[in-house]
């Protein structure tokens, strides 16, 4: 027995202990944990789309969406081809208005005369609820006061209303007066087929920039 060796420290016991001071072992003397079994690069990459197209989807939705200008009827303010930014926050705690360049879905009477129509338009709000709207002698009238328009291609050369725009429903008109299929044809925008306002113009690289929807637009006194 007095040939027998000490057993050595930890040999009878897997759990290490703490050193002579108190301090605990050193990592060198704990036991490793078991690797964990890394996740298949494939899934990873699934997930990590998945959830991007989410975020995206979502975004579109309910924030902001990308838009492209096919047609000339809002020139010269937007010209064919150019790519917009329309957001959709401001209109849930404020009512479009006038002057501004707002996105929507055609209304009953185009869906009427154009059954496979799908697109959405773009015009300018002229006409808000309840305002009574005439275009004569190469004006627009609203509440026969004449609209300063200075960013008009050229002056409306028809003959319109005059009409009061219903409850909940605005009046669009083009930018290109004479060159635009708009409210003076269809009628009237319903405020639930309206999607956003466009503000930000990103194509093509010389006209990137904020969109102007004209802060001065505004009736001019009477009797001018």
């Amino acid at each position: 027995m007095g040939n027998s060796q000490p057993p050595k420290p930890g040999s009878t016991d897997p759990t290490a202990e703490p050193d002579r001071k108190g301090h605990p072992p050193s990592a060198s003397t704990q036991s490793s944990p078991s690797p964990q079994k890394r996740e298949n690069p494939w899934v990873e990459a699934a997930k990590t789309i998945g959830l991007s197209l989410v975020l995206a989807l979502g975004i579109r939705h309910f924030v902001a969406e990308a838009r492209y200008i096919p047609s000339e009827s809002m020139v010269p303010t937007l010209e064919v081809n150019d790519r917009l930014i329309v957001e959709k926050i401001s209109y849930l705690v404020h009512s479009p208005e006038r002057g501004d360049i707002v996105v929507f879905w055609p209304n009953d009477r185009l869906r009427q005369i154009q059954p496979k129509l799908k697109d959405a338009f773009i015009k300018r709000v002229i006409g808000l609820p309840g305002e009574k709207v005439e275009v004569r002698d190469g004006t627009v009238f609203v509440n026969d006061q004449p609209l300063q328009e200075d960013y008009i291609a050229a002056e409306p050369d028809y003959q319109w209303g005059p009409e009061v725009v219903p409850p909940d429903s605005y009046l669009v008109l083009g930018d290109n007066r004479n060159n635009s299929y708009d409210s003076h044809f269809w009628g009237y925008v319903p405020r639930e087929n309206i999607i956003g306002r466009a503000v930000f113009r990103f194509w093509p690289p010389d006209r990137v920039g904020g969109i102007n929807h004209d802060p001065n637009y505004e009736l001019e006194p009477s009797g001018r």
